[in-house]
Protein backbone atom coordinates (compact mmCIF):
# COMPACT_ATOMS: atom_id res chain seq x y z
CA UNK A 1 0.00 0.00 0.00
CA UNK A 2 2.94 2.57 0.25
CA UNK A 3 4.15 2.15 -3.64
CA UNK A 4 2.08 2.18 -6.71
CA UNK A 5 3.10 -1.38 -8.45
CA UNK A 6 1.02 -1.70 -12.08
CA UNK A 7 -0.73 1.38 -14.43
CA UNK A 8 -1.90 -0.06 -17.72
CA UNK A 9 -4.14 1.07 -20.53
CA UNK A 10 -6.92 -0.84 -21.39
CA UNK A 11 -5.83 -3.52 -23.49
CA UNK A 12 -2.41 -3.01 -23.51
CA UNK A 13 0.39 -5.54 -24.48
CA UNK A 14 1.24 -7.50 -21.27
CA UNK A 15 -1.77 -6.25 -19.44
CA UNK A 16 -1.24 -6.67 -15.61
CA UNK A 17 1.07 -9.08 -16.37
CA UNK A 18 3.13 -8.96 -12.83
CA UNK A 19 -0.71 -9.31 -11.55
CA UNK A 20 -1.33 -12.40 -13.33
CA UNK A 21 1.11 -14.32 -10.86
CA UNK A 22 -0.67 -13.34 -7.86
CA UNK A 23 -3.82 -12.82 -9.11
CA UNK A 24 -5.40 -14.69 -5.56
CA UNK A 25 -3.75 -12.00 -3.33
CA UNK A 26 -5.02 -9.21 -5.12
CA UNK A 27 -7.97 -9.99 -5.46
CA UNK A 28 -8.04 -11.12 -1.95
CA UNK A 29 -6.46 -7.64 -0.52
CA UNK A 30 -8.39 -5.53 -2.70
CA UNK A 31 -9.07 -2.15 -2.08
CA UNK A 32 -10.57 1.08 -3.75
CA UNK A 33 -8.78 3.85 -5.59
CA UNK A 34 -9.94 6.39 -2.62
CA UNK A 35 -8.19 3.77 0.44
CA UNK A 36 -4.83 4.35 -0.13
CA UNK A 37 -2.49 7.47 -0.36
CA UNK A 38 -0.54 6.57 -3.33
CA UNK A 39 -3.43 5.75 -4.98
CA UNK A 40 -4.62 9.64 -4.44
CA UNK A 41 -1.02 11.03 -5.49
CA UNK A 42 -1.25 8.96 -8.78
CA UNK A 43 -4.19 10.13 -9.97
CA UNK A 44 -3.71 13.40 -8.94
CA UNK A 45 -0.21 13.70 -10.84
CA UNK A 46 -2.59 12.13 -13.63
CA UNK A 47 -5.15 14.58 -13.36
CA UNK A 48 -2.47 17.37 -13.57
CA UNK A 49 -0.34 15.59 -16.24
CA UNK A 50 -4.15 15.24 -18.55
CA UNK A 51 -4.91 18.56 -18.02
CA UNK A 52 -1.27 19.26 -20.41
CA UNK A 53 0.51 20.50 -17.34
CA UNK A 54 4.09 19.38 -15.88
CA UNK A 55 2.79 16.52 -13.21
CA UNK A 56 5.97 17.30 -11.25
CA UNK A 57 7.96 14.06 -9.69
CA UNK A 58 6.52 10.68 -9.78
CA UNK A 59 4.56 9.50 -7.34
CA UNK A 60 5.59 6.12 -4.90
CA UNK A 61 6.42 3.73 -7.63
CA UNK A 62 8.02 0.19 -7.47
CA UNK A 63 7.66 -1.49 -10.05
CA UNK A 64 8.94 -5.42 -10.03
CA UNK A 65 10.82 -6.96 -12.50
CA UNK A 66 14.52 -8.66 -13.43
CA UNK A 67 17.39 -6.38 -11.98
CA UNK A 68 18.06 -5.48 -15.40
CA UNK A 69 14.34 -3.92 -16.53
CA UNK A 70 14.25 -2.33 -12.90
CA UNK A 71 17.31 -0.54 -14.28
CA UNK A 72 15.45 0.27 -17.10
CA UNK A 73 12.94 1.53 -15.48
CA UNK A 74 14.83 4.05 -13.31
CA UNK A 75 16.20 5.29 -16.58
CA UNK A 76 12.49 5.78 -17.74
CA UNK A 77 11.92 7.86 -14.98
CA UNK A 78 14.80 10.72 -15.49
CA UNK A 79 13.65 11.16 -18.91
CA UNK A 80 12.06 15.04 -18.63
CA UNK A 81 8.79 15.60 -19.38
CA UNK A 82 8.22 17.15 -22.69
CA UNK A 83 11.19 15.50 -24.19
CA UNK A 84 12.33 12.04 -25.61
CA UNK A 85 15.71 9.60 -25.72
CA UNK A 86 16.56 6.90 -28.39
CA UNK A 87 16.42 3.52 -27.72
CA UNK A 88 20.28 3.70 -28.54
CA UNK A 89 20.55 6.62 -26.19
CA UNK A 90 19.32 4.28 -23.12
CA UNK A 91 21.20 1.28 -24.02
CA UNK A 92 24.36 3.71 -24.08
CA UNK A 93 23.50 4.35 -20.06
CA UNK A 94 22.45 1.23 -19.15
CA UNK A 95 25.95 0.01 -20.50
CA UNK A 96 27.66 2.83 -18.52
CA UNK A 97 25.28 1.74 -15.35
CA UNK A 98 26.05 -2.25 -15.50
CA UNK A 99 30.02 -1.38 -16.27
CA UNK A 100 29.66 -3.12 -20.39
CA UNK A 101 31.15 -1.41 -22.83
CA UNK A 102 28.00 -1.85 -25.23
CA UNK A 103 24.23 -3.09 -24.34
CA UNK A 104 21.67 -3.86 -27.35
CA UNK A 105 19.14 -1.42 -28.19
CA UNK A 106 16.85 -4.11 -28.74
CA UNK A 107 16.96 -5.48 -24.95
CA UNK A 108 16.72 -2.26 -23.32
CA UNK A 109 13.50 -2.10 -26.03
CA UNK A 110 12.14 -4.87 -24.67
CA UNK A 111 12.43 -3.95 -20.92
CA UNK A 112 11.03 -0.83 -22.28
CA UNK A 113 8.20 -2.50 -23.49
CA UNK A 114 7.31 -4.42 -20.04
CA UNK A 115 7.10 -1.48 -18.37
CA UNK A 116 4.77 -2.12 -15.94
CA UNK A 117 3.29 1.35 -14.56
CA UNK A 118 2.62 2.93 -18.16
CA UNK A 119 2.42 6.99 -18.42
CA UNK A 120 3.49 7.35 -14.54
CA UNK A 121 7.11 6.01 -15.62
CA UNK A 122 7.63 7.47 -19.27
CA UNK A 123 8.07 4.55 -21.36
CA UNK A 124 6.25 7.09 -24.32
CA UNK A 125 9.16 8.91 -24.26
CA UNK A 126 11.25 6.58 -25.79
CA UNK A 127 11.60 6.79 -29.82
CA UNK A 128 13.75 5.33 -32.57
CA UNK A 129 16.83 6.82 -33.42
CA UNK A 130 15.78 7.58 -36.47
CA UNK A 131 12.13 9.43 -35.10
CA UNK A 132 10.11 6.72 -35.34
CA UNK A 133 7.31 6.40 -32.79
CA UNK A 134 8.23 2.56 -32.80
CA UNK A 135 7.13 0.30 -29.42
CA UNK A 136 4.78 1.27 -27.22
CA UNK A 137 2.79 -1.54 -25.61
CA UNK A 138 -0.30 0.48 -25.06
CA UNK A 139 -0.54 1.32 -28.94
CA UNK A 140 1.36 3.98 -31.12
CA UNK A 141 -1.51 6.48 -31.75
CA UNK A 142 -2.02 6.98 -27.92
CA UNK A 143 2.21 7.24 -27.66
CA UNK A 144 1.77 10.03 -30.47
CA UNK A 145 -1.35 11.48 -28.14
CA UNK A 146 1.09 11.65 -25.39
CA UNK A 147 4.25 13.01 -26.90
CA UNK A 148 2.00 15.63 -27.77
CA UNK A 149 0.14 16.75 -24.97
CA UNK A 150 3.36 16.91 -23.86
CA UNK A 151 4.13 19.84 -25.98
CA UNK A 152 6.63 18.09 -28.38
CA UNK A 153 6.89 18.95 -32.14
CA UNK A 154 5.51 15.75 -33.92
CA UNK A 155 6.67 16.91 -36.96
CA UNK A 156 9.76 15.80 -35.90
CA UNK A 157 8.59 12.11 -35.46
CA UNK A 158 7.09 9.29 -37.64
CA UNK A 159 4.67 6.31 -37.84
CA UNK A 160 6.32 3.15 -38.71
CA UNK A 161 4.50 1.41 -41.45
CA UNK A 162 6.11 -1.88 -40.88
CA UNK A 163 8.09 -3.38 -38.16
CA UNK A 164 6.97 -6.33 -34.98
CA UNK A 165 6.95 -2.97 -32.99
CA UNK A 166 3.74 -1.63 -34.36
Amino acid sequence: GEYLTGLWIAGQKYFAAPLNKVQDAVTANRVGPDELPVFIDARSWLDRYFEGEDPGPIPAVKPRGSQFREGVWELLCAIPYGEVVTYGELARQMAALTGKTRMSSQAVGGAVGHNPISIIIPCHRVVGSDGSLTGYAGGLGIKEHLLALEGLDMSRFYMPTKGTAL
